[in-house]
């Protein structure tokens, strides 16, 4: 059985295949996903997801990209969610300077706080970041940590943050993206990994795989591709071969890790 570390099933993007995909995650293979809200419109739609699929473990917390949008009751919402749901994770959080005019200094405080969160209810926490690896490990080292760690999603930082990161409760999950050829780099990164840090993630409808490995393709009207949330058995086997690991024991190995850190 598969563990889906990180993905949007409620973001509207994938709404025409969505009644299709939750009716065939058995026949994926996938034995529970960790669905992540990512601001305060699409909490409730998370929440939905989860009363009515017993495989989705809920994730509510502020991304990065949506924090100068947030209301002026956000955290007090969150907490809601989080309390409502008592095998939430706090996620997705992080810290983003890839966007255009990025407000570091809110990201910040908003992080802060939903670390703080994730501290106070005992809960694991999801974290996103791009090209902000050196403060977001300068921020984690001056602050009290979840202590049942946090999951580093679509790790793309340095294989040399790798230990510091494990020090503090990391874990680094593998999305099908890191199959494309420019990737290639990035993908070797993930042998540097701890094995029992390891996890995986479609982080679906984003970081599709390329077309000569993506078995469920989806596009748009436009045109534009999607990530299925069945493409998580290329994540696993893009990690069997990079780790040089039989995928039988890989999944054995991976449904612990994700047991560890998110619970039973």
């Amino acid at each position: 059985m598969l563990y889906d570390a990180h993905n949007h099933l409620q973001d509207e993007r994938l709404d025409p295949w969505r009644d299709e995909i939750t009716a065939s995650i058995s026949q994926s293979g996938i034995a529970e996903m960790v669905v992540n809200g990512s601001c305060e419109e699409d909490w409730p739609q998370v929440a939905e997801l989860t009363r009515n699929h017993p495989w989705i473990r809920p994730a509510f917390g502020l991304h990065p990209w949506y924090v100068k949008e947030r209301g002026p009751h956000w955290l007090q919402n969150l907490r809601k969610q989080l309390e409502d749901h008592p095998t939430a994770v706090v996620g997705e959080i992080g810290l983003d300077r890839w966007i255009e005019n990025p407000d570091i200094d809110a990201q910040l405080e908003c992080f802060r706080a939903q670390i703080a969160l994730a501290v106070e209810l005992d809960r694991p926490a999801t974290i996103h970041c791009l090209r902000a690896s050196g403060l977001l490990e300068e921020t984690l080292r001056a602050a009290e940590l979840p202590r049942r760690g946090f999951l580093l999603h679509s790790y793309g930082g340095p294989a040399e943050m790798i230990p510091t990161f494990v020090k503090m409760g990391a874990r680094f999950s593998l999305s099908p993206y890191f199959g494309h050829p420019r990737k290639t780099a990035q993908l070797a990164v993930f042998n540097h990994v701890p094995l029992d840090r390891l996890l995986a993630e479609t982080d679906a409808p984003d970081m599709w795989p390329p077309d000569e490995l993506n078995p469920h393709p989806l596009k748009t009207a436009d045109g534009a591709s999607l990530n299925h949330p069945a493409n998580l058995r290329v994540s696993y086997e893009l990690l069997a071969r990079t780790r040089d690991m039989p995928l039988e024991q890989l999944e054995a190995t991976l449904a612990t890790n994700y047991h560890t850190l998110f619970g039973p």
